[in-house]
């Protein structure tokens, strides 16, 4: 006779996990944390309506993800995964102003290089470019970086 454990969601619902269990495959009694999170948040119910209604080749990807939803709605009630994506997104702009100024410094930096091997004096005009490469003031001045204020989300 061998003894079967029942799955999370079975177990976790005081109920007899049948043969057929549609929760089974994604929640097994290994990891009963995943299936109460999930749980909190949609319901039993839900999650299995939400299964049964996929193919079974996209069921995996969808309890994944529902988990994943349902943690994100309990770090943030308020938000839940759209604070996350917000998040990131500033994290990629920052990350992309900091490339520009890198890059802008970097050709600052060809042009000096050149600048001193094909004259020994900057002329006065040169150094104003080489001032306006290193310093983009469009970049450091938040009050004109209209561009950051067209990603910002509705919701902050």
């Amino acid at each position: 006779m061998v003894v079967i454990s029942p799955c999370a969601a079975c177990k976790i619902l005081r109920r007899r996990c049948a043969d057929k269990c549609v929760l089974a495959p994604y929640f097994p009694p290994t990891e009963p944390a995943k299936f109460a999170i999930a749980h909190r948040v949609f319901g039993a119910s839900n999650i299995i309506k939400f299964v049964q209604e996929l193919p079974e080749g996209q069921r995996s990807d969808a309890v994944s993800s529902m988990v994943y939803e349902a943690s994100a709605r309990i770090r943030d009630p308020v938000y839940g995964c759209a604070g996350t994506i917000c998040q990131l997104q500033k994290q990629v702009d920052e990350l992309q102003a900091q490339l520009a100024r890198a890059q802008a410094e970097v050709v600052n930096m060809q042009l000096q290089v050149e600048m001193g091997h094909s004259s020994p004096q900057p002329n006065s005009q040169q150094s104003h470019v080489d001032a306006s490469v290193t310093h983009p003031s469009f970049m450091e001045d938040d009050h004109h970086n209209y561009l950051g204020s067209l990603w910002e989300p509705l919701w902050t």
